[in-house]
């Protein structure tokens, strides 16, 4: 996968979920756990490790919940 579209997808998918208040950052995670292909979650998961570069803070921490 490569790392610059999942990294687009999150950041719009946190961008959305963002606009909608509390809760946020659960709800990317859960919507991330069940909508993306094991493979899109380890890579992006490998992305965060390695620093999760161009991720916006809020899509970090709400990947965060997925590696917890």
């Amino acid at each position: 996968m490569d790392a610059n579209r999942l990294v687009t997808m999150a950041n719009q998918i946190a961008q959305f979920f963002a606009s909608q208040g509390a809760g946020a950052e659960a709800a990317i995670a859960d919507h991330i756990a069940k909508n993306w292909d094991p493979r899109m979650r380890a890579a992006i998961l490998a992305h965060v490790a390695a620093g999760g570069a161009g991720l916006s803070d809020v899509a970090k921490t709400a990947l965060g919940r997925l590696s917890a």
